[in-house]
């Protein structure tokens, strides 16, 4: 850690007092001022804050590219989601395992090891036609995301001293992960109306530029010397599997039915893993989850509420890429800039969503935050063709985008209210988890439904229209699911005592720093 700055010696006693002092003593309320910082510093929060930025709109660089992709390779729905799938698997199947990592081998090793792994991993994605290696991308690239995108809040922890640098920092990374979505719709958009590869292989020479600057400013750090060395890599297979074989079989009953032998033997498998993954986790002296944690009542709303808010916002927006180039014909930046108004808001916002939360509360900027997309859901089914951008579309965006505005520092926030500093880390990584397996689960479900009830190739409008409507009634199903979880933190509970629920005093992003906090060195 960065040393403190030493106090103050105390005043003299009864000092004389002079009509003008040229430096009036501060009053203890009021924040000390941040330091300059060297350009060392800069830079390394260049490096950090740009490849949160990286992290971030990898989630949202092949929505917009889906369409191409498909038409290109000629891949049904079904396999095309995994493109998408993929990466969330990849992230959040393996961020648990990713904290222990980071722990066992140092941060500035795995930090840089990300991030080469990351600029290959988009090389190939752009070069290859085969579904399957392009789907292993996708999943490395979703590792390497578990990787660094908690390991650089850690960095920035130590790197910058305690106080306004560190918070001054803290909110130029947040601002980076919270404009990424945005980001990466618009450089996707305008990339794939080129061509859908360079979509995927972009990233590339940027992290390679961030890493070579990395080697110089990346600050080194120890491993723990304890042993034994427990990376719970059998937890983290089986996790990463169950998913994989979840994913596979819900896509398998869309494509071949519920009695052909891929559907039926994915889902077995999907249950024989998390078996696997529950016995190894009871018998491992030090599993990846925490059983403690699954009592945390905020914890788990919170987890709940931003996996059904992250899950159903995924799948509208698949549902409108499709809509509005394979209906209407929009080119892919023209969907992208269309697609906007639901992640632009949050990126603007960014920075004053911890008064928000100061002021109002989190608990009912949570509720009310899951009731707007769930508006908005509920309008998206009712419409019915012609259907207008501006008068059925805009308002469905902008009610999403209302939400993430009210609920998505909140939900960060509550999922670490009340929890001791060392246990930060594993509480945001479990939370941290949660959102991306809400993705996983609604991008396969969505998938499934829109190639389930697709409208043959010379249907009318209105029957394009009415093959998305299952998939809708998907998405508003998981945002009443939201809003309920929302609503569960704002009723008082029977027999419970009336009491106001802690919040906390600074919108820190919930990301999950490695466990160092909580061993031995």
């Amino acid at each position: 850690m960065t040393p403190l700055k030493s106090p103050r010696p105390p005043n003299p006693p009864n000092p004389p007092q002079s009509r003008q002092s040229p430096n009036p003593p501060q009053s203890p309320g009021r924040a000390a001022a941040p330091t300059a910082w060297s350009p060392r510093l800069w830079g390394l929060l260049t490096v950090l804050a740009g490849n949160m930025l990286i992290d971030a709109l990898e989630v949202s660089a092949l929505v917009v590219a889906m369409p191409s992709i498909g038409a290109d390779l000629d891949l049904p729905l079904t396999v095309l989601q995994w493109t998408m799938s993929g990466f969330a698997i990849g992230f959040g199947g393996l961020l648990l395992f990713g904290g222990r990592v980071v722990t066992l081998l140092g941060r500035r090793r795995v930090y840089l090891a990300a991030l080469v792994a990351f600029a290959a991993a988009s090389v190939v994605a752009g070069l290859t036609s085969d579904p399957a290696l392009l789907t292993a991308t996708r999943i490395v690239k979703g590792f390497c995301a578990a990787l660094t995108a908690p390991t650089g809040l850690a960095i920035i922890s130590t790197a910058f001293k305690e106080g306004p640098d560190r918070t001054r920092a803290m909110s130029v990374y947040t601002l980076f992960g919270a404009s990424g979505f945005t980001a990466g719709l618009l450089v996707s958009g305008l990339l794939t109306d080129v061509s859908w590869r360079w979509a995927l292989a972009f990233p590339a020479p940027v992290v390679l530029v961030l890493f070579v600057l990395g080697l110089r400013l990346v600050p080194a750090d120890e491993p723990p010397s304890y042993t034994p060395r427990r990376y719970g890599a059998v937890s983290a297979l089986a996790l990463t599997g169950s998913l994989s074989a979840l994913v596979y079989g819900i896509v398998s009953v869309s494509q071949y039915g519920w009695s052909d032998a891929r559907s039926i033997g994915s889902l077995v498998l999907c249950g024989a893993l998390a078996g696997a993954l529950v016995k190894a986790e009871r018998s491992s002296p030090d599993p990846l989850l925490r059983a403690g944690l699954l009592k945390n009542g905020p914890l788990i709303r919170s987890a709940l509420g931003a996996a059904a808010l992250n899950g159903s916002y995924l799948g509208l927006l698949i549902i409108l890429t499709f809509q509005l180039q394979e209906l209407w014909g929009w080119s892919p930046l023209l969907t992208a800039v269309a697609l906007l108004p639901a992640s632009a808001p949050l990126a603007v916002t960014a920075l004053m969503s911890g008064r928000m939360v100061n002021r109002f509360g989190a608990p009912r900027l949570i509720a009310l935050g899951a009731l707007t997309p769930l508006a908005g859901y509920v309008l998206y089914l009712w419409q019915r063709d012609p259907v207008s951008y501006a008068a059925d579309v805009l308002p469905v965006l902008l009610l999403v985008g209302a939400g993430f505005v009210l609920a998505f520092a909140a939900l960060n926030m509550q999922a670490v209210s009340g929890v001791p500093a060392a246990e930060r880390g594993p509480t945001g990584a479990v939370y941290q988890s949660a959102v991306q397996l809400g993705a996983v689960l609604m991008i396969a479900l969505v998938a499934a439904l829109l190639f389930a009830h697709r409208a043959p190739p010379e249907a009318s409008p209105a029957a394009v229209l009415e093959g998305y409507r299952p998939a809708a009634a998907l998405v508003a199903g998981v945002g009443l699911l939201g809003f309920l979880a929302g609503l569960a933190g704002v009723l008082p509970r029977a027999g419970a005592p009336r009491r106001p629920s802690a919040e906390p005093r600074s919108p820190e992003p919930c990301s999950p720093e490695p466990e160092t906090a909580n061993r031995k060195e």
